[in-house]
């Protein structure tokens, strides 16, 4: 159990904290931009798992048309990503034909407008300088005469160093550390230098115990992650519904839970409606702004709903939305680009579509 030796004592002996949440929160002041982006019609979007914007306004998507291709992936081959500048006007595909991409999940831009790609079933996480070159590559996609690693296995195949198995997510510390989401059966973090060269991992499967509140370090899932400035290290543990919160060495900090009350009897979108629904909702994604004042933003499949949350305490100033397939309403919001608070854009994967938001008044 080589992982969770890694994850260090007091973490595991800690008393955990979490952030209280009352039921009066207020819904967040967005309006939604009908087409924000413009291209032509045999571009349609199949499903949109990520969404990421750089310094400059552009806005890359990251699209699973469907596009069948042969290989040891995970399913078929699929993963577009499309630059589109500020106004929403398409400018480039990107990436078309390169070896690590094969069913990507997430998309993030680093400080220096390096595009990054994590791709679950190629397990790898892939670098693009800004002119849209490979430049890094961690992990290693399974060759054809391999035995695949990506697989539901029970248990999964153990974790090995520098490999990834499902992996999710990306995110930098201000010394250029970088740290991956790994991911769908590994259920880890690991930790790289900015050259690539591995550092150590934390976390581990498991579960929340019969309350969400219970086994910190145990994960189900990394779906998404995200760094704030003072250098905690946010994770969207979905299995668990809960956002686990770690220092920059693995240690547990908190727990955040997204229990704001919801209509319990509404169908969802997609499954079953439950007949004893939890109180707290699933956490499925991560996005951290970078104004003077550091808010996080999430999502859940059900209800459907962006949560805005201040930093570092996690309390949830409002939320947004609801599921459904309407303007304004998520099946399953996938990723989340906040360039700023009054400018968000949301991967809305089975709407097969990207949403932008803007604050009621605003442009």
């Amino acid at each position: 159990m080589k992982r969770l030796l890694n994850f260090t004592l007091l973490a595991i002996l800690a008393v955990p904290a979490f952030a209280q949440q009352g039921p009066n929160v207020p819904t967040l002041p967005y309006d939604t931009v009908p087409n924000p982006l413009h291209y032509s019609i045999d571009m349609n979007f199949g499903e949109v798992l990520s969404v990421a914007v750089n310094s400059k306004g552009h806005i890359i998507v990251l699209n699973h048309p469907g596009t069948a291709t042969a290989g040891p992936v995970y399913g078929n081959a699929t993963t577009q990503l499309f630059e589109f500048d500020a106004d929403g006007k398409f400018i480039r595909e990107l990436g078309r034909n390169v070896y690590g991409l094969a069913y990507a999940h997430s998309v993030r831009f680093d400080k220096y407008d390096n595009l990054w790609v994590v791709d679950k079933a190629a397990m790898s996480v892939v670098k693009f300088n800004p002119a849209g070159y490979v430049t890094m590559n961690l992990g290693r996609r399974d060759e054809g005469p391999d035995q695949p690693r990506y697989r539901h296995a029970d248990p999964p195949p153990t974790p090995v160093d520098g490999y990834f198995n499902g992996s999710t997510d990306v995110a930098w510390d201000k010394d250029d550390n970088i740290y991956v989401g790994d991911g769908y059966f590994n259920s880890r973090i690991a930790k790289f230098d900015k050259h690539g060269n591995w550092i150590k991992q934390w976390g581990g499967p498991g579960t929340g115990g019969v309350h969400a509140n219970e086994n910190p370090g145990q994960i189900r899932n990394p779906h998404n992650i995200g760094i704030d400035r003072d250098g905690n290290l946010y994770v969207a543990d979905r299995g668990n519904r809960r956002i686990q919160v770690f220092d920059l060495d693995g240690n547990f900090k908190k727990f955040i839970f997204l229990n704001v009350p919801y209509d319990k009897t509404r169908h969802p979108v997609l499954g079953n409606l439950s007949p004893n629904p939890p109180d707290e909702t699933s956490p499925w994604t991560i996005c951290i702004t970078n104004g003077p004042t550091q808010f996080l933003y999430t999502t859940d499949s059900e209800p459907g709903r962006l949560y805005k949350l201040q930093l570092p305490e996690g309390k949830i100033l409002g939320v947004w939305g609801e599921s459904g397939h309407e303007l304004g309403q998520f099946n399953w919001a996938h990723g989340i680009a906040c360039p700023s608070d009054d400018l968000l854009y949301i991967a809305d994967m089975n709407n097969w579509r990207v949403q932008k938001l803007v604050t009621k008044g605003k442009k």
